[in-house]
């Protein structure tokens, strides 16, 4: 199994190691609640190996990506990012990305799990179109840095945020490396990432822990991620789905013209909701497995996709992501599952309880 371009330089420091999104990267530094809490209250920083890095460049990039994304790439300024869905002609989600217009080139970045599939389906929609799509995820790498402390950790380092804003990038360089920064959205929990070449990640990740930051890995961020109420490609998204299932409205522009799969999508906001959502559930029973079956009055509703044990400030809470169909969660019906009771619930969820 492939491994990070930090896997050395982490697994010295003692962390658990183990598998994510295809890669090997740290699963645990030491306590899993602690480096959550860090996360969400103090200043956490991570090995984004796991991510992807796909870049498109040729004349035509701009209009044929824009024709293969749910969200709308003509209009993206440089060094602006935005979140996509990429579908089947019958509007089923493949995939999901961020793309970000950097001027002369275009940069996605997936997970790794995603990269062969997508690679395969962006070369056969290349036809006669000046577009060329290379893999740099050998060359180029990040970490991430969140938390309310971020920005002060940042400055700590010598890496200025600028007052960035969200899925804006900006190029510097620092102590004579050429680094980007990047802001992802969401104002509750600053975070940011640090892009750069692979021979310099270690180099960053060394200067960026004494600033202040403690190591979290992939089951901290797992919390996290059910937290916030994000769902994964391949674990909440499936190939089933159909983009407004998920929720995610800020994967879809409905000005933007024709894309793959937009006549399906556009069908369905024209007719109104979909019959099911994806939505939170604060669990009281055992923690159970992806694809237990949510029921209301001995009929089957939904299904659980993720579930996770959250540290709150009163104890740990067991809490989950699903979906549900829309007439039960309406009409406020109970919610039960094999070993518990299932209570819908915003996301994402709250810590103060």
């Amino acid at each position: 199994m492939t491994k990070t371009p930090l896997y050395d330089t982490i697994a010295t420091s003692g962390a658990r190691m183990g598998e994510y999104s295809g890669v090997e990267t740290a699963s645990a530094f030491s306590d899993v609640g602690q480096e959550f809490r860090e996360l969400t209250s103090g200043c956490a920083i991570y090995d984004l190996g796991w991510r992807a890095k796909v870049v498109i460049t040729g004349e035509d990039r701009v209009r044929w990506l824009n024709g293969m994304v749910t969200n709308n790439i003509k209009d993206l300024p440089t060094n602006r990012g935005n979140y996509n869905f990429v579908l089947n002609p019958q509007g089923r989600i493949l995939g999901d990305l961020y793309a970000y217009n950097r001027g002369d080139y275009i940069l996605i970045d997936t997970e790794r799990s995603q990269l062969d599939t997508l690679l395969k389906l962006f070369e056969h929609y290349i036809i006669m179109d000046d577009v060329e799509v290379s893999d740099k995820s050998s060359a180029l790498t990040a970490i991430g840095i969140q938390g309310p402390k971020a920005a002060k950790v940042l400055k700590q380092t010598g890496i200025h945020d600028g007052e960035l804003e969200s899925m804006q990038v900006v190029d510097t360089i620092w102590n004579g490396v050429g680094v980007s920064l990047t802001r992802m959205a969401g104002e509750e929990f600053p975070t940011y990432e640090i892009w750069a070449s692979t021979p310099n990640i270690a180099k960053v990740w060394n200067a960026v822990l004494p600033a202040g930051a403690s190591p979290a890995g992939t089951e901290a961020l797992e919390k996290f991620r059910v937290l916030i109420g994000f769902p994964k490609y391949g674990t909440d998204i499936r190939e089933r789905d159909v983009p407004q299932e998920t929720d995610q409205e800020h994967a879809l522009n409905f000005t933007k013209g024709c894309y793959v799969g937009q006549e399906i999508v556009e069908r369905i906001r024209s007719r109104g909701n979909v019959h099911r959502t994806f939505h939170g559930f604060v669990l009281e029973g055992k923690l159970p497995g992806r694809g237990t079956k949510l029921e209301a009055d001995g009929k089957e509703v939904g299904e659980i996709t993720s579930a996770n044990r959250i540290p709150t400030q009163n104890g740990d809470r067991s809490v989950a992501l699903g979906y549900i169909r829309r007439e039960a969660l309406e009409r406020g019906a109970r919610i039960t599952y094999a070993g518990g009771e299932a209570k819908p619930a915003e996301i994402p969820f709250s810590l103060a309880s």
